[in-house]
């Protein structure tokens, strides 16, 4: 049986350098350079599907381990798949816990098997071993699965990094045992392998060489914007990015500015998430080409502006700054519903425009026309 999965490289200049593709997946292409919004619980805060799509959203995120916590996993099967739960019929990622381990470190304690996490919920014990999140992400159904990680608490404490990423390296051997035990892409879903070797360039080519030894749909590169410096994080790109499979997608885990999209888009990177535009929405800030405002501020109070002249989305056709300052005052709802539909599509329509600029050369030009939103 054929793989649904298929990468095809549409425009790139020079090897290693900025590229469009389209990745194909049984819920439909994503068109890369791409950002997949997050839905951590299975839903994106506030937003209807209908309104994520009219974003521009292809492909979207959620968290296997929050929803094996609540629902929990095999009530998501019995309600449809995440698919059905999320009403969504575009292509879907699910992260694997793996960053939870670094973001709940207080609750985790980690071994060579796996990790027992106190739950958020109620204080039990949550058990996680590779085996156990790909029958978790095979019960969510989503069209990628990601491969359970150790994400190192310090990307620059050389002795946890390494343990890290050996650890990561066996537990990706087991991912890959029971994802082909289990039919493979065949069942309709990919499993992505994720690079670590946090800020350190050997750590990070012989993590690359481990990982990409498993024939996979797709890589990642994992362990990237956990508090280290930029040089440090430019330095792990450059010594992950190039080194991947040329044929097969580039995931950039978690990272999400303007700036470090730009960056790594740079270097070849294909596909991205964060939580980034809808919490900064939440929290009533908006994304332009000039920079971010904070529509909470008193200058806003009489302005009949949209946040942006030259945006189409629904909220800039609708809603004038100083209404959404009202709303945001006011503490309505609609305020972070509307402020995270406009970061949303401002986000993707700065994916759409680097696409245009890397097949006619000119994305050093794009970004000096975003220099105010890359910078601030």
């Amino acid at each position: 049986m054929s793989s649904p999965f298929k990468f095809e490289v549409n425009h790139q200049a020079a090897a290693n350098g900025p590229r469009t593709a389209t990745f194909n997946t049984p819920h439909g292409p994503v068109r890369t350079p791409a950002f997949m919004p997050v839905g951590t619980y299975g839903t994106l805060k506030g937003l209807t599907p209908d309104q994520i799509r009219a974003t521009g959203s292809t492909m979207i995120l959620a968290n296997a381990y929050h929803l094996h916590l609540r629902p929990g996993h095999e009530t998501v099967r019995e309600l449809g798949g995440l698919h059905r739960l999320m009403a969504w019929d575009g292509p879907i990622l699910t992260d694997s816990g793996g960053y939870q381990v670094f973001s709940l470190g207080h609750r985790c304690r980690i071994d060579d098997d796996g990790v027992t996490v106190k739950s958020v919920l109620d204080g039990t014990q949550v058990r996680l071993e590779p085996a156990r999140v790909m029958e978790i992400e095979a019960a969510l159904g989503a069209d990628v699965a990601m491969a359970f990680d150790h994400c190192p608490a310090d990307p620059t404490d050389r002795a946890q990094v390494t343990a890290a990423s050996c650890r990561t390296h066996r537990w990706l051997d087991r991912c890959v045992a029971w994802h082909r035990a289990h039919g493979g892409e065949d069942r309709g879903q990919a499993l992505f392998g994720i690079v670590q070797g946090g800020a350190f360039e050997d750590l990070r080519r012989a993590s690359v060489e481990a990982v990409c030894a498993h024939d996979l749909v797709g890589y990642a590169v994992g362990g990237v914007s956990v508090g280290e410096d930029r040089s440090s994080m430019a330095a792990a790109l450059a010594a992950s990015v190039p080194y991947l499979p040329a044929d097969r997608p580039r995931y950039l885990m978690g990272v999400g500015t303007p700036r470090d999209l730009f960056d790594a888009v740079a270097l070849g990177v294909d596909l991205f998430d964060c939580v980034t535009p809808t919490r900064h929405g939440r929290n009533h800030q908006a994304f332009t080409r000039s920079g971010k405002l904070n529509l909470r501020n008193l200058r806003w109070r009489e302005s009949t502006a949209p946040i942006d002249e030259d945006c189409s989305c629904y909220t800039c056709s609708h809603y004038s700054r100083g209404t959404l300052r009202h709303l945001c005052k006011a503490q309505e709802m609609l305020a972070g519903t509307l402020l995270s539909i406009h970061n949303l599509t401002f986000f993707h329509d700065l994916m759409a425009a680097m696409g245009r600029a890397i097949e006619n050369g000119g994305l050093g030009e794009l970004r000096s026309q975003y220099a105010a939103a890359v910078e601030g």
